[in-house]
């Protein structure tokens, strides 16, 4: 349930646009591709990255039948102006879209909004559920501003009433340019990202307005869970600083939002599921990049748990985050993951 995917030719819409560091694609001979933003190199991807056959074929190695798709972090663009980045929006969601169209059996969609206006926002919203996207994936924070901003409100307000589910990912990471050294953002950043938007949505009281909407924290939840004993001491010593806009105990909203499994730990995963429950932890893998679970969940086969809690980390949790039936997806003749748990059923 997270994956990242570009489309194979990507406009360079900073000349379009006539200003701004965008993100486009420079072709290589050997197949790869160079992500820049602006004249700046940021990364190298390959076909994996965009090509849909290639990450099918890399899945089955894995036995998994089903990825949810969602574009790069670097591509929100939210400091962008707002209708160029809805722009963008539309032309990555539609990308998805089309691709999810063709391979119903393999691909599912999230897509991107223009976070930075609320208005904007919105209509891309509704126009993702039209097109047939599940939901949204969306920054740790926009431009600085905590998740809990009133102005975000109506957006999560949106997404409840539409039935369309939210994945947070880390992103803009507090204090990177302080710390550039040795990948930090990657490594100390995105985790802390992840626990900033958990802590701004349940403090600024998101989820006790909006009960039924559905949100997945990227990394399994970042640095939230395993520090959840920290942030519920200071909910409790310093409620005037902390319990200012919800007086409920943060610990009582764990299992209520989902996290993803990518913890590359055993011992780490197991401190999850004992908080979460297995029916809250979703099968993740930041594929196609390095820092990810790449293997896809193959940790999760060797730790020796109750069939019913792989079956729920591997197909069953998702599909509740996601709001789909198990018979969407037909009984393949392969042995998948996903099919796997629809035949048990």
């Amino acid at each position: 349930m997270h994956t990242h995917i570009l489309p194979e030719k990507l406009p360079n819409f900073a000349q379009k646009f006539g200003y701004g560091d965008f993100i486009h694609l420079i072709h290589n001979a050997d197949g790869s591709a160079n992500m820049m933003k602006g004249e700046k190199f940021f990364r190298r991807i390959q076909p994996n990255c965009w090509d849909a056959e290639t990450r099918i074929a890399d899945y089955e190695r894995f036995n998994t039948q089903v990825q949810v798709v969602c574009t790069i972090p670097v591509m929100f663009s939210y400091w962008a102006n707002a209708k160029d980045t809805r722009a963008l929006a539309e032309f990555l969601n539609d990308d998805i879209a089309e691709l999810c169209e063709r391979y119903p059996q393999n691909y599912l969609g999230l897509g991107t909004l223009p976070m930075q206006d609320a208005d904007e926002a919105i209509k891309e919203l509704e126009r993702c559920k039209e097109i047939g996207l599940l939901g949204i994936q969306i920054g740790s924070n926009i431009n600085d501003k905590n998740l809990s901003e009133p102005e975000f409100f109506p957006i999560f307000e949106a997404a409840q009433e539409l039935d369309m589910a939210i994945m947070v990912h880390p992103w803009n990471m507090m204090g990177m340019e302080n710390m550039s050294k040795y990948w930090l953002p990657w490594l100390v950043g995105m985790p802390a990202e992840t626990s900033r938007a958990a802590c701004s949505m349940i403090f600024g009281g998101v989820f006790e307005k909006l009960p039924q909407l559905r949100v997945c924290f990227s990394h399994a939840g970042g640095s939230f869970l395993p520090t959840l004993g920290r942030i519920e001491h200071g909910f409790n010593c310093r409620p005037d600083l902390v319990a200012i806009h919800n007086n409920v105990n943060p610990r009582q909203y764990v299992g209520d939002f989902w996290v993803d499994c990518i913890t590359h730990d055993p011992k780490a995963l197991q401190y999850i599921l004992d908080l979460q429950g297995s029916k809250r932890v979703t099968l993740g893998s930041d594929y196609p990049f390095p820092l990810g679970d790449l293997e896809i969940g193959a940790f999760i086969e060797e730790m020796d748990l109750p069939q019913e809690t792989v079956e729920d980390i591997f197909c069953n949790s998702t599909l509740e985050w996601l709001n789909i039936d198990k018979s969407r997806f037909e009984i393949g003749g392969s042995n998948t993951k996903a099919t796997e748990v629809v035949e048990k059923k």
